[in-house]
């Protein structure tokens, strides 16, 4: 591939579970990272970060947007001397927010553009998703909007719906994160089939309330399946939680944590004075749904 062939991603976030859908239901969020993959013709990786997780994150090719884009680029048999890679990351990291998920998505968008591939986002979330290893984060990236994510004969698969105008998010962020591995640890590996009975309604209902009725959302957010066991990891944000419910508000974890979503509904409208109730150090702010998904164009 010669020198100068260039792609560009932009990714969204996503926060995925939002209670009771357990590994299946993601929604997308308008906070955007863009990635710029260049092909250079000196050899080696080099990555430049501005944003969330300049300072942590790798800047060479053990970072996940450079390792996806070269794996990618290798099992299409496209070789390349080099490449400059360039993040302007507006994801938090390790929050809960899908920061891993975006930045294999534009790894997998980007690979297949410098490629020559056409857009087929069916394609690219199957990959996203072998990569990361469940496929709800990268289905809302994809796609955009609410997305239902299942694995379906060994692929991942997706349905995309469109979230009520209604419905508002605001998001609580943490100072420090938690890693999802970390986060799953602390799941059991059986539960009692009356919470999983109560949790597979309520994830049916938030299907319908995230879509058509907004009103029901304090009550379809109501989880027993993985929130209360990873309560005492990440303690701040279930007492936040707690909070939250407790004046009405449909609060969740985001992910695997350890920030926390809110929704703001025509019934119950959420103003700035809803950061009274984040702890000392976290970040309350309201966020819009992002529903075109990641977008992906090469430069030349």
């Amino acid at each position: 591939m010669p020198a100068g062939t260039a792609a560009r991603a932009s990714a969204p976030a996503s926060s995925a579970n939002l209670g009771p859908g357990f590994d299946a239901l993601a929604l997308a969020l308008d906070l955007i990272d863009v990635v710029t993959v260049t092909v250079t013709g000196r050899a080696g990786v080099t990555v430049d970060i501005a944003g969330e997780g300049r300072g942590q994150l790798p800047h060479d090719g053990g970072n996940l947007v450079a390792a996806t884009t070269i794996g990618c680029l290798a099992d299409r048999g496209v070789a390349v001397s080099g490449l400059d890679i360039r993040c302007q990351n507006a994801i938090p990291q390790a929050r809960g927010f899908g920061s891993s998920a975006a930045a294999i998505v534009a790894g997998v968008v980007v690979a297949r553009a410098l490629a020559g591939e056409p857009e087929d986002r069916a394609a690219a979330l199957d990959s996203a998703a072998s990569i990361e290893g469940h496929p709800d984060n990268v289905a809302a990236c994809i796609y955009g909007g609410l997305t239902i994510a299942w694995t379906q004969d060994g692929r991942a698969r997706a349905a995309r719906l469109e979230p009520s105008p209604d419905v508002g998010v605001w998001i609580f962020v943490p100072p420090g994160g938690v890693a999802t591995s970390v986060a799953r640890t602390a799941l059991p590996g059986q539960v009692p089939h009356r919470d999983a009975a109560h949790t597979a309604g309520r994830a049916a209902l938030l299907v319908h309330a995230l879509t058509v009725e907004p009103a029901l959302l304090f009550a379809a957010t109501d989880d027993r399946l993985h929130q209360p066991y990873r309560a005492a990891a990440m303690p701040a944000g279930a007492d936040l939680i707690a909070s939250l419910r407790a004046a009405g508000v449909p609060a969740v974890l985001s992910g695997a944590g350890p920030a926390v979503l809110a929704f703001d509904t025509p019934d119950r409208p959420l103003t700035s004075a809803v950061g009274r109730f984040a702890p000392a150090g976290w970040i309350a702010r309201g966020v819009g749904v992002h529903s075109v998904g990641v977008q992906v164009a090469r430069k030349n």
